[in-house]
């Protein structure tokens, strides 16, 4: 028999500074999804959407339509690194929808954004590896310490999920130090 996971408290100000965090990561490749995309502001938006709940607004319907558009506009796009863009900022809008279990796969709403965004700078750096950790060292600086509070509460990152899983364990493990 599978043991359930433990709930984890979580205030709405940890949700709060989370998606901040969120946001903050993935407006800083949001230029790649728009020079990919000009007409299309649905990552725009979800980034909106996301520091709007970060700064008090509600976390509702307007938040997750914001993170599916974010993911339907990734769709659309003509390079991987724009995708990688627009799923920062889908990550982002979703960071809110955190949930209190104490799984691992949970990590990626907390680092989800910043590891994208860090595969996206790779992407249009040539894949330079480099890059990605050069966003991972700005992640690390941008996470305020409620964020990192609230990923200690969970379990280390999992296993898997190609390049940007692996910037997520490099992200999980600088802030677990």
């Amino acid at each position: 028999m599978a043991r359930e996971a433990t709930e984890i408290v979580l205030s709405n100000q940890d949700l709060r500074e989370v998606t901040a965090f969120a946001a903050g990561c993935a407006e800083g490749v949001l230029e790649i999804f728009e020079a990919d995309q000009p007409g299309d502001p649905r990552p725009r938006d979800a980034i909106i959407t996301a520091w709007e709940f970060a700064r008090g607004g509600e976390r509702g319907k307007s938040l997750r339509d914001a993170a599916w558009a974010a993911l339907a506009a990734a769709k659309g796009t003509d390079t991987e690194a724009a995708r990688e863009a627009a799923w920062a900022a889908m990550a982002a809008a979703g960071a809110a929808y955190l949930h209190p279990l104490a799984k691992a796969t949970q990590v990626k709403h907390i680092l989800g954004a910043a590891a994208y965004a860090a595969r996206a700078g790779e992407l249009v750096a040539g894949d330079d590896r480099v890059v990605g950790a050069r966003h991972v060292g700005q992640a690390v600086q941008r996470a305020t310490p409620v964020v990192v509070d609230v990923l200690g509460r969970f379990p280390a990152a999992p296993g898997g999920g190609g390049r940007v899983g692996e910037l997520i364990r490099m992200l999980d493990d600088a802030l677990r130090r």
